[in-house]
């Protein structure tokens, strides 16, 4: 029982410590100090890398969303006061980043489903894999539908209803983390999870 609670102990001070260094590299970053902004930046660059990606399904969208992001950290990290965790602000910056390029896409035009090449256009369900001979045709066409359902109940939901069902059932994050992040209370988190999941649930309907 000893030996349980003193590594309790030691756990704490080492998170303790772990917050001492981040605003000591954060302090000498707002200082002007490059390496410890780099620091910085390499504490976090894979976890930003990965929640853009898994907010966005797009690798060109989630690398651009990473340098703007650490752009706009650079620029705004003098004005960083501590009044929330560091990282709580820099999701929130990166949260903010993708809801923007969600709503761009909305408001996009629908893309031409044929693809401009060289030899002129081509069709692009010549791209798409054949199906494994041992897979049952049934399942994959069902596992297909299902896909395609979601992706289209997704591009349905407001900017915010996906971000946060994303965040949420993608990124594994927790309704308190996600109201950190969005800059709204917990419960308005939960309430716009619970629309965009009726949302999801109607349009699954005859799938569940």
């Amino acid at each position: 029982m000893e030996t349980q609670a003193q590594a309790v102990g030691l756990l704490a001070v080492g998170a303790a410590n772990a917050r001492t260094d981040e605003r000591s590299l954060i302090r000498a970053a707002q200082r002007g100090d490059s390496e410890a902004f780099e620091q910085l930046v390499r504490s976090y660059d894979t976890n930003v890398l990965r929640m853009a990606y898994n907010l966005l399904h797009s690798e060109e969208d989630a690398r651009d969303i990473y340098q703007e992001a650490f752009l706009r950290v650079f620029k705004k990290l003098p004005e960083f006061r501590f009044d929330s965790a560091f990282s709580t602000w820099l999701y929130r910056i990166v949260a903010n980043l993708c809801l923007d390029q969600i709503r761009k896409r909305k408001v996009r035009k629908e893309e031409n489903p044929s693809v401009e090449t060289s030899s002129g256009e081509v069709d692009r369900l010549q791209f798409v894999p054949e199906s494994r001979a041992d897979v049952d045709p049934q399942r994959q066409l069902l596992s297909n539908e299902v896909n395609t359902r979601i992706h289209e109940v997704l591009n349905s939901l407001s900017p915010r209803e996906r971000l946060v069902f994303e965040m949420r059932h993608y990124q594994g994050m927790r309704l308190r983390a996600i109201g950190e992040a969005l800059g709204v209370t917990e419960e308005a988190a939960k309430n716009c999870l619970f629309r965009a999941t009726q949302k999801m649930r109607a349009a699954l309907g005859d799938f569940i």
